[in-house]
Formats: C-alpha cells, structure tokens, sequence
C-alpha cells in the first residue's frame, strides 16, 4: 500500500509537470515559474480519489491550460517583482525541488521533438544539463536538501531550455506529443498500482522467514524441558471471575507476546489479570514455550489449542462446516477462474483459520466467566484497561469503539443490501464498530442466546450472498443492536494502512491496532508507527538473535 501510494504519487506528479510543459511551449508570452508550482502542486494524501479522477482532472487541466489568456512576459516580471518577497515567504519548502524536476521534463520533451533532434549542439547541450541536474537533485525532498550547485543547475538549465524554445515552435506538434506521453503515463499508472496491490496482498500473507524460524526454534526447546517445566502457575485463576480476563486468538507468538506484555506493563495491578491464549496445533507448543521462559510478571498465562475444543466440529458450527466444503476451498485456492471475486482481500486463506471465528463462541470457550476483553494479535496496549470491566454496558452484549466517522466503515459497506434478507433487517447508514479491542459481557451473551443468532445468519449466507467473506460483517449481524459505543480513546485504528492517523490520538488512545495489510512484524510495515510496537519486544532474546529477528 505504501508502495501503491508513493508510485501514485509520482505518476500524479509526472503528468501534471507534462501540462505544464505543454503551458510553456503553446504560451511563449508566459515564462511564469508561479504558474508552474501551481500545476505541480503535490498530489493529495486519499489515495483513492487520486486515481478515480486522474483521467478527467487530466484532460480538465489540458483544456485549461489552452484556453489560457496570454500576458505580456514584461506584466509579468513586473508582478513578480513586486510581490518578490511575499514570495519568499509563502514559497513551499520544496519549491527548488519542484522547479527542478519540471526542467527535467521540459528538458526530456524537447530531445524528443523533431526540430531539436536535427540540432546535434541543442541535443548534447540538454543531454548535459539533464545529467548535472539529475545528479544535483539526487534524492532530495526538500530544498535545505539540495547543494549549494543546484540553484548554478537550476539557471544553466533554463538558459538551455530557453534555446530549446525559440528553435521548436510547432505548437500542435508538441501538444500531440505530450498527450502521447500523458495517455502512456496513465497506463503505466494503471499497471503499476494492480502490480503494487497484488504484491502488498502477497506480502501480507507471507510469513517472513524469522517468524517461521521461531516457533521451529521453540518447540525444539520445549521438548528439552522435563514434564514439571512444561507447566503454568496459578492455574486457579482461570476460572475467577473476579480477576480481568483477555482471550487472544493467534498463530503468531511475537505478536501474542507484544499483546501480553504491553497490557502487562500498563497494569495497576499486575496479578489480577489473566491471558487465555488460544492457538492452533502447528503452533501450540511454541506459544507454551514463549510465555514458560517468558513469563509476564505477576500476571497468568493459559495456552490451548483449538483441538482442546472437542464441541467445536461442523455438526454444531455452520461456519465449520462451509469453511470446510469443497467450494469454499476452491474459492480461496483457485482465484483465477473468471467467476473469482477480483478483490484479493476476500480471497486471503487465514479465513479458513477456525482461530478467526472463535471470537463467535466466548461463552462456550470460558463458561465460568462473566465478562472477558477481546483482543487481536496486531494491537498495542498504552494504558491500564481495567476501568473496561466496570462499564454499565446497558444490557447490551458488546462493547466497542465506533467508526461512524470513517465512511467505508458503514454497514452498506459489507452488507449486500440487493438481498432483501440484509435490506429488512438493517439500516445501510448504521454505524459500524471496530474488531480488535471488544469487551463481552457472557453474561448476557448467554441469556439472549447471540451465538444462536450467528448460526442462523451463517446459514442463511451459505452461498456468500448476504456477505463476502471476514469476522465484521457477521459480527455487525450478530450485535446488531446489542452493541454499546466506547469512546474513541478507547481504541484507535488505522495503523496497518493509513500513514496519517493523528498523532495526538495515537498518544492518548488506551490501544493502537495495526488493522490492514501493513503489520508492525513486516517490511512493508508503516515505518513511523513500527517503535509503537517493536519496544515491547526484546530483540536481544537468544531465540530472536537465532532467528534473525530484529527492527
């Protein structure tokens, strides 16, 4: 994604510098390098409406700068002067920066223009300085990143493109040739950001070559360990429902401990909080192994497996059962049929994981307790969390931060409301809520029977008509109705794919989730917020060093 992003805005930028270029060649009379920062004005942050527009803002641009008045180049000068130093006030940081890739462009476009072509001097002249100009940009972002010589390369360029200038002078011929290379851009544009989705999608389900190492490592080590070491203390805490319970659900051990240790180290009282952690059997003993030599202080670890749960079969889980079927699997392992669903993020296989549905059964996994704290594997804990258990969640079920204020996070955005199953019983505008940090009152999961209500919408959706495919769009069903707004502090989401969540919230929030492709443990992880997370691991642990594992 940051990938996508950072090729799209580059792209954005290479065609608005070609509309600028076709400025200066159709309007001699116009030799205004303010006009030029205009049209190159950087690309906006969303993504999205970047490349849902670009074509028509495109061609709006290209109409605009032909229909153009001139003006006098002395008018101009004149303006310039005289707003001279309000200039220097206002201009960007990275206005050099800016004014330099334009030449480049401007400089590229005429070595491919006929009448400069058959001007051997021009031609090596505009080859020179596209090679000084280059060098002295470098990687530069900002203008206090140039050398002292680029501002030298700056006026020596304009002084070659000026001669470029008054040798070509056939204006359709210019324009002609910079649409080609606008259209041509676009389509790279196009080709590039399918290539960078499929590759961020690949990432994200890849498991890095560290990660896998350090289970193998780990079981290794437990089977080292006689049967009294393979043990947990405090057993008799599992079942108090005094005591502040979390159930975390996960096949990847790094990322469990990160979740255990922050919420440990922002505990008030250490001892009163229990961690049931439940993986699958690929991953079982080395979770035991991580959290036996890694004990978090005083508080309680358990570790199950899901063959623990010999209720949990098809005979009782709808969603067992069709994850299971032959279609389902050919859904995920055979996406190039022409029925496919295109949108590789419903085709990632960690749905066919029994550990993302479990969240569906809280009751049945820990029918001695009250009230548990839901907690994925990709989030952070800042503070204490204790306060959660003492919320008045008003006879509802679920408690969780809303997203109204994130457009795609409505139910119209998972819920097909073409079928009139979805369109009778929900509201398209509601409020959606977020999975990650969630606080289940059992109590009254139980006595309004919600795991039943789950079943019978899995049902009902056996051929992915009312839904595609995930947890939210289930739970959005299941606790409709039954869910009880935190406030935002609560929870706050983003950091697994948007680079512009606020950092004031990031600092207040009570837990920061890596939602999205963008993991902490990956490199295509967002390197701002990666210190978030990685301070909770100790790099210097004997089995990260063995495994390569580090920041």
């Amino acid at each position: 994604m940051v990938l996508d992003f950072q090729m799209t805005e580059m792209r954005e930028h290479k065609s608005a510098r070609l509309l600028s270029a076709t400025n200066e060649e159709c309007q001699p009379q116009l030799h205004n390098p303010i006009a030029i920062r205009q049209v190159t004005d950087p690309a906006p942050a969303n993504l999205t409406p970047i490349l849902d527009s670009h074509s028509n803002a495109s061609h709006h641009l290209a109409i605009k700068l032909e229909q153009q008045p001139t003006q006098s180049s002395s008018k101009i000068d004149q303006k310039e002067h005289s707003d001279n130093k309000s200039d220097r006030q206002t201009e960007p940081a990275d206005a050099q920066v800016r004014h330099l890739k334009d030449q480049l462009i401007r400089a590229k476009v005429y070595l491919s223009l006929p009448a400069i072509k058959n001007n051997p001097h021009v031609t090596r002249e505009l080859r020179l300085r596209i090679k000084e100009v280059s060098r002295a940009l470098g990687d530069a972002a900002k203008d206090t990143d140039l050398p002292k010589i680029a501002f030298d390369k700056l006026k020596a360029m304009d002084q070659s493109l000026e001669k470029g200038k008054q040798i070509q002078d056939d204006c359709a011929a210019v324009v002609k040739k910079l649409r080609a290379m606008l259209h041509s851009t676009e389509e790279q544009l196009r080709v590039h950001k399918k290539q960078a989705m499929y590759l961020t999608q690949l990432t994200a389900k890849t498991l890095p070559k560290g990660l896998h190492c350090l289970p193998l490592r780990l079981t290794t080590e437990y089977y080292t360990l006689n049967s009294s070491q393979q043990n947990f203390l405090n057993l008799e805490k599992l079942e108090d429902p005094q005591l502040y319970h979390y159930a975390i659900f996960s096949d990847n051990v790094l990322a469990a401990a990160v979740v255990v240790n922050s919420t440990v180290s922002h505990a008030k009282h250490p001892s009163n909080h229990v961690f049931h952690i439940v993986t699958d059997r690929l991953n079982y003993v080395a979770m035991r192994m991580w959290f036996l030599g890694n004990p978090p202080g005083k508080a309680t670890i358990q570790v199950q497996s899901t063959e623990e749960f010999t209720w949990l079969n098809s005979s009782y889980s709808p969603v067992l059962k069709l994850l299971g079927s032959p279609s389902m699997i050919d859904y995920y392992f055979r996406a190039h049929r022409a029925n496919s669903d295109s949108n590789l993020k419903f085709r990632n296989p960690k749905y066919l994981s029994i550990l993302n549905h479990l969240r569906f059964y809280l009751p049945e996994i820990f029918p001695k307790l009250n009230k548990i704290l839901f907690l994925d594997d990709d989030i952070v804990v800042q503070k204490d969390l204790s306060g959660l258990w003492s919320l008045d969640l008003k006879g509802n079920v679920n408690g969780a931060v809303e997203t109204c204020g994130e457009s795609f996070h409505r139910f119209d955005r998972y819920l097909n409301f073409s079928n009139p199953l979805i369109s009778k019983n929900f509201d398209p505008h509601a409020c959606g809520w977020a999975y990650g940090m969630n606080i289940f009152d059992l109590e009254e999961w139980r006595r309004q029977n919600i795991t039943e209500v789950y079943h019978r919408w899995q049902k009902l959706n056996h051929d992915r008509q009312l839904w595609k495919l995930g947890t939210l769009p289930p739970g959005l069903i299941t606790f409709w109705k039954h869910t009880y707004p935190l406030d935002r502090s609560w929870h706050v989401l983003g950091l697994g794919y948007n680079p512009n969540v606020n950092q004031r919230e990031i600092e207040g929030a009570a837990v920061i989730h890596y939602n999205g492709n963008l993991k902490p443990w990956l490199e295509i992880g967002i390197p701002k917020y990666k210190n978030h997370w990685a301070k909770y691991v100790d790099y210097d642990l004997m089995y990260l060093r063995d495994c390569n594992i580090n920041l």
